[in-house]
């Protein structure tokens, strides 16, 4: 039996060889999910926001996109990781809330969140391999170490696996 290791909101952990990292209720957050296949490390985070620059108490740096990713791949190199051997798979970035008018570009935090995720994984050359991101709903993950599989959990949109 896997171990299962919960990653909260505003979290982030890794892990090598066995276990699952899991994270509940990813509405707008993202949940990016790190893999190094040969050394079956994998690292999870449950960000809430787009960027630590824009906030003044940023000492969460599980919390933001930029500080996240460089957080797991720090941790995740230090687990024998190799940087350009890493791939990722994202999930969330929804949209909970109806919105009308221009407050809609600023409030739709899940979008934004998608959006930063992408650009960070980009400006550090990790391809981004399955994406289950925007709608309506919220997302439970589960990112297993030993094979890099993803399985996004949805109420009423089933399950998928990136």
């Amino acid at each position: 039996m896997d171990r299962v290791v919960k990653v909260g909101m505003g979290d982030l952990k890794v892990i090598a060889e066995d276990g699952v990292l899991v994270s509940l209720g990813l509405g707008s957050c993202v949940g990016i999910a790190l893999y190094d296949k040969a050394t079956k490390t994998a690292g999870l985070a449950h960000i809430m926001l787009p960027s630590s620059k824009l906030i003044k108490n940023n000492r969460n740096k599980a919390k933001f996109v930029d500080t996240a990713v460089e957080c797991l791949l720090e941790l995740m190199i230090k687990m024998n990781a190799k940087k350009e051997r890493i791939i990722a798979k994202i999930a969330g970035g929804a949209q909970m809330f109806s919105l009308k008018g221009s407050a809609s570009e600023v409030l739709n935090i899940g979008e934004r969140n998608v959006q930063a995720t992408i650009e960070v994984l980009r400006q550090h050359d990790i391809p981004i391999v399955a994406q289950d991101t925007g709608g309506n709903y919220g997302r439970t993950i589960e990112f297993h170490a030993a094979d890099g599989k993803l399985v996004v959990r949805t109420i009423g949109h089933g399950v998928k696996i990136l």
